[in-house]
């Protein structure tokens, strides 16, 4: 995977969370860099019903399937009040919707020593005993094979 792309993807998810959230409050965005190397980001819209709320990677994820393209790497950021800006490894649901585009999708996480730092890592190795393996036939063969 080309690291300026990488670059990119962060630097575009940050820009989105600068220009359409420019006070300081708590806000966040996603961007999913897909295999023809377009850039999508997204955010979570407010809800006054916390039920109905979505998370910032929805907009992103469903622009990927539209376009008909897979998605080759994620990241998900929160600024915080203060402008710290801090990585959130995708949660459960977002990794269920991201390993259909298999097990090499790059994923963002928090370094261990400071949650600002971006570290990638292969969706596999954040993920790693996916219940579809479970359906060997069924899931991409790189989930299986160790």
């Amino acid at each position: 995977m080309d690291d300026q792309k990488l670059d990119e993807t962060a630097a575009a998810c940050k820009e989105l969370i600068s220009t359409r959230f420019p006070d300081d409050e708590d806000r966040g965005a996603a961007a999913m860099l897909l295999a023809d190397g377009t850039i999508l980001t997204g955010t979570a819209p407010d809800a006054i019903n916390p039920s109905v709320e979505v998370c910032h990677e929805i907009e992103p994820y469903c622009g990927a399937f539209r376009l008909g393209q897979p998605v080759v790497a994620s990241i998900c950021l929160h600024r915080q009040p203060g402008g710290r800006t801090i990585v959130l490894s995708p949660c459960g649901v977002c990794r269920e919707r991201l390993a259909v585009h298999g097990p090499q999708v790059l994923v963002a996480v928090a370094a261990p020593s400071d949650a600002t730092e971006i570290v990638w890592k292969p969706l596999k190795d954040v993920l790693p005993d996916y219940w579809m393996t479970a359906f060997p036939d069924e899931v991409d063969p790189g989930w299986i094979l160790r």
